[in-house]
């Protein structure tokens, strides 16, 4: 998904592990107040392609995560820009008009969250010198 010259964007990686017996509950908060953010992101240009992933296996606690959202952005500093859609109080009401319900829920998300990174990628070019 990394892809190659600067029209592939700047791809990151973010995962999150989710306390034992509480995944499908944070995929649904996720889906419900995060993702309609990145959506309004990718309709305004910042983010180019998103996509998940969920392990089908258990790994080590140590190492395990629950889930992989990859997301590609314009450019490297489009990444590191402030949300354009978490900043605007008028897109915040547009998406969220219950901001109280929005707020609860996504601290219940953060409070059953384990462990968050961001993890941004570059190519490694394979054959050559």
């Amino acid at each position: 998904m990394a892809g190659q010259g600067p029209e592939a964007g700047f791809v990151v990686e973010y995962y999150y592990k989710v306390r034992w017996g509480h995944q499908q509950e944070f995929l649904e908060l996720f889906r419900r107040n995060h993702l309609p953010v990145l959506e309004r992101e990718r309709e305004l240009g910042r983010i180019l392609r998103m996509a998940a992933a969920a392990p089908r296996y258990h790994a080590t606690e140590d190492g395990r995560w629950d889930y992989r959202v990859t997301i590609v952005f314009r450019d490297a500093a489009a990444a590191a820009a402030d949300s354009p859609v978490t900043g605007s109080e008028t897109e915040m009401r547009r998406l969220f008009p219950d901001r109280g319900l929005f707020e609860r829920e996504e601290r219940t998300r953060f409070e059953i969250l384990k462990a968050h990174w961001d993890l941004p990628l570059v190519d490694v070019e394979l054959t050559g010198p």
